[in-house]
Formats: C-alpha cells, structure tokens, sequence
C-alpha cells in the first residue's frame, strides 16, 4: 500500500485542516536521509512522461492550491524540472483578464487542459472560484455554492477523455508563512516576489481555510482526487507530490506504440548507406 495513501481526500471525507500536521515528514527525518529517494521519483517522472508522450493517447493534469508561500512554484520547478518541456506546459489562474470575465467561470480552465500525450499543470486553478470569489464575496453565495457541482462534471468529462486529474492542496501553518515572508524580506534575489496582497490577505486566513475544507470535502472522487500534501518541509512536499504522480501514471500502464513505418526496411537501408 502507499505509505502515503492518508494523504488523499477520500470520497465523502469531511476535511479538518486543523488536523492535519503539515510539519509531517514521513520516514525521513531530514532531506539527506530523503535524497535518494527524491532522485529515484525525480528518474522515474521522466521515464514515464516520456511514455505519455509516445503514447499519445491518454494525458495528466495537476492542479496545484496553496496559501501565498505555499510552495507552489517550487512544487512545479521539481515536477516539471524533472520531465522533457516538448510535452509539458502550466497554466496561471490570476485575477481573470476581461476576455476572461465575459465567459462562464470555467472558460479559461477548459481552454488550458492538456492535450492527448501532454502533462499540464495549474499554478491555482479553477478552484480560485470557490476560494477568493467565496472569501471576499467576489459573487453571491447562491452563485459559487453551486459551483462545486460544475467543477465535479468538468472533471468527469475530462477523466472521460483519457486525462488523469490529481490536485494537491499544499498544506502550511500560519507561522511558517510568516517565516516565508521573512524570508523574502530578507533576500534581495525574492523582493520581487512580494506583494501587498501577501499582507493584506493574512487576516483572512481562517476564512480561505474554511473555503479550502469545503472544496476538498465536496470535490475529491475517485476520477478527480485531492490530496493534502504536508509542506511545512519543502523536501517532503516535493517528495510525497513525485511519488503519487509517479504511482498513479504507473497504475496507467502506459505502453510505446508500435513503430509506423516496416523497421526492416528501415533497417535494410541503414546497412546500406553504412556499407558505402
């Protein structure tokens, strides 16, 4: 069984965030003792992109959610570093542009899903309309409340087109985001990366966590699962998001299609040429 498997948001679970440690590490008790563990996840990511890829028929989409410091970049610089950028891309869900705006809510997601044989990855996400429009009442109650059931049947259809959906909340307390802020405040190379909205959006925290609970507890299937990832430690989220993506693109069975072109031809003319 998955070490990890109580991590993921089971059918009908009632999500408690409170409950959850997000300083939880697992078996490793630092990222040296992790390490090779992390590169053997890191190899096997890459192998079977590739056979997504080849294969052509079937694709993966990982939604990533997360507080502000969250981990959400360095999730995608792990995952995504770790696979050949041919057949791999994200997409950013921030404040909707006008075009945007003018459609139903699940426009730009639709728009941005991968393709048959290619990896994409949210950096926020559909979800944004039952997080922020809910928190800071962007719309009616009687609007995003009937959201979650939209959400379910997008993710259906997509499931039954071939795509693998897994979305992974990355779960960090309180303190260690003002200890990321900190951080940031420190280092010259980040200041960039600040925002007033990192502040500003620090006293709604018991709201977005209540949203995020709710989310997770009416929109994690079996087609469409969500797992909460412990990210207090930036090697074990990096960690325990390999390893689940790897386990379930295995369970996939991905297969290379057969050659399209008569390989001993192919092979009569290559000894040829290297006769001359």
């Amino acid at each position: 069984m998955n070490a990890l498997h109580h991590l993921k948001v089971e059918p009908g679970d009632r999500v408690k965030l409170a409950e959850i440690d997000p300083a939880y590490k697992g078996r490793h008790p630092d990222r040296a003792s992790a390490a090779e563990e992390i590169e053997h996840y890191s190899q096997r990511l890459r192998a079977l992109q590739e056979l997504l890829y080849a294969e052509g028929r079937r694709s993966l989409l990982i939604c990533l959610q997360a507080m502000d410091t969250g981990g959400k970049d360095g999730v995608i610089n792990h995952v995504l570093g770790a696979m050949n950028p041919q057949g791999c891309r994200v997409a950013h869900f921030r404040r909707p542009s006008a075009e945007e705006a003018a459609h139903d809510f699940l426009w730009r997601a639709h728009r941005a899903v991968p393709a048959r044989g290619e990896v994409v990855i949210f950096n926020r996400s559909h979800y944004e309309d039952v997080l922020v429009a809910r928190v800071h009442e962007l719309v009616p109650k009687a609007v995003w409340s009937g959201r979650y059931e939209q959400i379910n049947e997008f993710e259906r259809t997509l499931a039954e087109a071939g795509t693998l959906i897994l979305k992974f909340y990355l779960h960090i307390s309180g303190d260690e985001q003002l200890e990321r802020f900190k951080a940031r405040l420190d280092d010259p190379s980040k200041h960039w990366k600040i925002s007033e909205a990192d502040y500003t959006e620090r006293p709604f925290w018991p709201q977005y966590q209540r949203a995020y609970e709710e989310a997770l507890s009416r929109c994690s299937t079996q087609i469409a699962p969500w797992y909460v990832i412990p990210a207090n430690h930036k090697w074990f989220r990096d960690l325990a998001v390999a390893r689940i993506v790897v386990e379930r693109l295995e369970a996939m069975d991905l297969r290379y299609p057969e050659a399209s072109v008569d390989l001993a031809r192919i092979r009569r003319q290559y000894h040829a040429a290297a006769a001359k």
